[in-house]
């Protein structure tokens, strides 16, 4: 018999549209279905009003109980649900179909793995861009050498009470990579490398948010100091760490970390990219949209 799925879809409750469709798509899924879908909303007040939008039923809606904002909220359907295992989807990305049962043989092929992930289609205005892998399974070292945008949250399928999301993550920046992190301390991650999930970009309340997202890679280097220990890792972090006091408008600490880059890695390519923005040469929004129509961020 294959194993119970729940899903947790955090949602602020203001896209109905994208919801909807997120929930549509979960349920869709055959073979197996989901056993249980839990949306999570910031508070009681908006309960009635998400349950409202999602007419055809077939997910529970739920107020976050534990910490506000998103590792919160999926603790709080974590602890919800009652299945062997627990899926993530965010309610502006959308499962593709066979993305459960592509998973589920992934995990019963791979003894010991707790936790599954998947590639990714990536959408961003009229532009999809598959963002593959290259692996069957995600170690340690994939994730020091490289974020690997395609380990996505809206992919996550783990063993339920295997790992939690932590809530101490600065505005929530960071906490899935973390999660994935953790997940691969144990066993490496199964992976299936099709594109299974539409993750749409543009609608994330967390892009611009430099001073969070600063916050975010400070908080991860805290916890995991060996992901400076890979110079490709390294500079990636600190041409991260550039580009986001560059868009504060923070030339000096910007140039700090350019530096820093640039000495773990020559030729790190945020860096150029952090400098322009520092310069003035052009705006920190404007890059990273030039960079999602690419299926890249920063």
């Amino acid at each position: 018999m294959s194993p119970s799925v729940g899903v947790v879809i955090p949602t602020r409750g203001d896209r109905p549209h994208l919801l909807h469709a997120a929930v549509d798509a979960v349920l869709a899924q055959s073979s197996p279905r989901a056993a249980d879908v839990v949306v999570v909303v910031d508070g009681p007040a908006q309960v009635a009003a998400v349950a409202g939008q999602l007419t055809a039923g077939g997910a529970r809606v739920v107020a976050n109980r534990f910490s506000p904002g998103l590792p919160g909220a999926r603790n709080t359907g974590i602890s919800a649900l009652g299945t062997d295992l627990v899926a993530f989807c965010d309610d502006d990305d959308v499962w593709l179909p066979g993305k459960l049962t592509a998973q589920l043989a992934a995990l019963e092929a791979a003894p010991g793995a707790e936790f599954a992930g998947c590639a990714i289609e990536v959408e961003y205005g009229s532009r999809r861009v598959v963002r593959l892998a290259g692996t069957d399974q995600v170690t340690k070292g994939h994730l020091t050498r490289s974020r690997m945008v395609m380990v996505h949250s809206s992919t996550f399928l783990f063993r339920r009470g295997s790992i939690w999301p932590d809530e101490s993550a600065p505005g929530g920046q960071n906490e899935d990579w973390d999660l994935a992190l953790r997940a691969v301390g144990r066993h490496p991650i199964a992976y299936v490398d099709r594109p299974l999930v539409r993750v749409r970009w543009g609608g994330s309340a967390y892009a611009t948010r430099w001073a969070d997202r600063i916050a975010g890679l400070e908080w991860m280097l805290a916890r995991h100091p060996y992901l400076v220990t890979d110079p490709r890792g390294a500079a990636r972090i600190y041409g991260q760490l550039a580009f986001h006091h560059a868009a504060l408008g923070r030339r000096a600490a910007a140039w700090h970390w350019a530096r820093r880059a640039f000495a773990a890695r020559w030729g790190e390519p945020r860096v150029p990219i952090a400098l322009a923005v520092a310069l003035g040469l052009v705006p920190a929004d404007t890059m990273l949209g030039l960079l999602h129509t690419r299926g890249h961020g920063i």
